[in-house]
């Protein structure tokens, strides 16, 4: 039992008792006080920067609470124990002198620089374990949060709904996948360029403005897309080649490419900035709740929107389920932009807290940022340095295994597979039924991703997901080209094959984003998030490029070739990875016990 007492004329200031017991300390339960100091510049007290300091100082742990007991420097005897003065970086190290006439059961705690803040030191209580997971698994901000998934609903119910309507109202003006495949490839060349610019300005705008502005964008593009489409079904057919040269399909596709980018602009924020903000940086119970949550209200969505357009379809004609979809459109956006501002009000505004790599703070690695005069060549600079922190970020594997899986435009349900299935004449509740399907089993995925990731760890939930979708859709393929897909038994097989492969999508796709918001440092999370997509839609954009060359029904085979191609190497990629991981990996999840 023993009491630190160091003096020195030019360091004086309150410290603490502490009780030392052979290798251990004994840790009180009492709330820790205030340090009074007076440091000139910033000088720290370093117990723990050589090996003999370690061995002199190894009985004590780092538990502690705080008692006003006076503490100076100087280089004195030691009564217990004697220590030499110890060389520490530059510097000689007092001589720390142990006096056993006050004792108590209070304990030690060798404080870092790290620990202060604007040279302030907060009362900090010691927690138990049980204390610590129950804090884990709550979120920051709970009520700003819940504000937050009703904003997400009522903009995602709308995206998937119109996800599913355009390549449908397109594909029944000819029967060719032209068009979508077209008007998709011009669309992902657009978020390739304009993705890293957007997500730079992202990360230096303020949050609730620039999230309401995007919103207004989105909804004004895709009323003008209705429009666009509208007419097109209001004007005499005409062949293929004419209908991409049209004035209206040209202000499709601008509005198309305009209401994506602003889509994925959106998207990120919400999942790599917003969530972690709401659900808390260091809780990491609540933020995987969180990101389950959005998933569960992003796939409900796709089920409510394709299943709902897929009915009016089947019932009307086009024209009028485009005009009730902009109906939903219109009256959406005010929903939206006001529960944007509760959310920000009931979370304290803490979505209006500067962030570090704002202009006053940003490095000079970061580049300028856009201006008007100067427009061309900052956004190339954007793109440049979005790029260069992509490549350089420490989960590059796992992100591009989730950039293969965009190759796979075909087997999956979206703009193309919608075509094709509604130019084979299926009913379009049929495939809205589909789709449906497809969505319901991301929602069973944010389940199933819990217990694979407490039974294998983090890492390899993602390699099981994976693995499993290689697996399905290689059967499915294979269904396909035995060449009896002109019966019914055979494309429902197909069908479900497809259907039952989304859950090790899904599983994947939410494992992934916790792995990408653990090795993305948040200050450049609309960055390289939205450059992520741009990458991908650079993979997408290859492969409808494949599909505008092979634009044909019968091609579907082969298409459906390369693409299970793809997802047979992203699972290969990320197992690699996983079989070899880094040191850096290995401190970035050194939480998942199977690492």
């Amino acid at each position: 039992m023993a009491m630190v007492a160091i003096t020195n004329p030019q360091l004086s200031f309150n410290l603490f008792y502490c009780s030392v017991t052979g290798r251990e300390a004994s840790i009180s339960r009492q709330t820790a006080s205030r340090i009074r100091y007076r440091f000139s510049s910033s000088r720290w007290l370093s117990l723990n920067s050589s090996s003999s300091t370690n061995r002199s100082f190894d009985s004590f742990k780092s538990r502690c609470s705080i008692a006003n007991t006076d503490v100076h420097l100087n280089h004195v005897a030691v009564e217990d124990e004697d220590i030499s003065a110890v060389d520490i970086g530059c510097r000689t190290t007092p001589i720390v002198q142990l006096k056993s006439d006050v004792l108590d059961t209070e304990s030690l705690s060798i404080l870092t620089g790290d620990t202060y803040v604007d040279s302030l030191l907060t009362t900090l209580p010691v927690l138990t374990e049980e204390e610590q997971k129950t804090l884990a698994a709550t979120p920051a901000h709970p009520e700003g949060l819940y504000a937050f998934y009703a904003s997400c609903l009522a903009g995602n119910l709308v995206e998937q709904l119109w996800n599913f309507a355009w390549p449908s109202a397109i594909a029944l003006l000819h029967p060719s996948l032209l068009p979508v495949a077209v008007m998709g490839f011009l669309t992902k060349l657009v978020i390739i360029i304009g993705g890293p610019l957007v997500g730079k300005l992202m990360d230096h705008s303020p949050r609730v403005p620039s999230y309401i502005f995007l919103n207004v964008v989105q909804a004004s593009a895709q009323l003008l897309s209705a429009a666009m489409i509208i007419h097109a079904h209001t004007v005499s057919p005409a062949s293929t080649s004419s209908i991409l040269l049209r004035p209206w399909f040209a202000v499709l596709v601008l509005a198309g490419a305009i209401e994506r980018l602003s889509g994925v602009a959106l998207g990120v924020a919400m999942e790599r900035d917003w969530v972690v903000l709401l659900a808390g940086i260091n809780r990491p119970i609540a933020l995987a709740q969180a990101n389950a949550v959005l998933n569960r209200i992003d796939l409900l969505c796709e089920i409510a929107g394709t299943s709902l357009f897929g009915i009016l379809l089947s019932r009307y004609d086009p024209v009028t389920c485009l005009k009730l979809a902009a109906s939903l459109m219109v009256w959406s956006l005010p929903i939206m932009i006001s529960l944007t501002w509760l959310t920000n009000k009931l979370s304290t505004g803490v979505l209006d807290r500067a962030k570090c790599c704002q202009a006053s703070r940003r490095t000079s690695d970061e580049g300028p940022l856009p201006d008007a005069q100067n427009f061309v060549s900052t956004g190339l600079e954007a793109i440049k340095h979005g790029w260069r922190e992509y490549i350089q970020q420490p989960v590059l594997p796992a992100s591009l295994a989730y950039v293969l899986l965009y190759f796979n435009v075909v087997l999956t349900p979206g703009s193309l597979m919608t075509a094709f299935l509604t130019q084979r004449g299926l009913n379009p509740s049929v495939i809205g039924g589909f789709s449906g399907l497809c969505a319901f089993m991301g929602v069973a995925a944010t389940f199933l991703s819990a217990s694979l990731v407490r039974r294998f760890g983090i890492l390899k939930a993602g390699a099981v997901g994976l693995t499993f979708q290689a697996l399905l859709l290689t059967i499915a393929v294979a269904v396909y080209q035995s060449g009896t897909l002109s019966q019914r038994s055979p494309l429902l097989l197909f069908l479900c094959l497809i259907v039952f492969s989304r859950l090790g999508h899904m599983s994947y796709d939410i494992v992934g984003a916790q792995i990408l918001q653990t090795g993305i440092p948040s200050s450049k999370a609309n960055l390289i998030g939205t450059t992520e997509i741009s990458v991908a839609s650079l993979a997408e954009s290859l492969m409808l490029g494949v599909v505008i060359l092979a634009n044909d029904v019968s091609h579907f085979g082969f298409l459906a070739m390369l693409s299970v191609l793809s997802v047979v190497g992203a699972a290969w990629m990320f197992c690699r990875w996983l079989l070899n991981p880094t040191v850096e990996q290995r401190s970035l999840f050194s939480f998942d016990p199977q690492l």
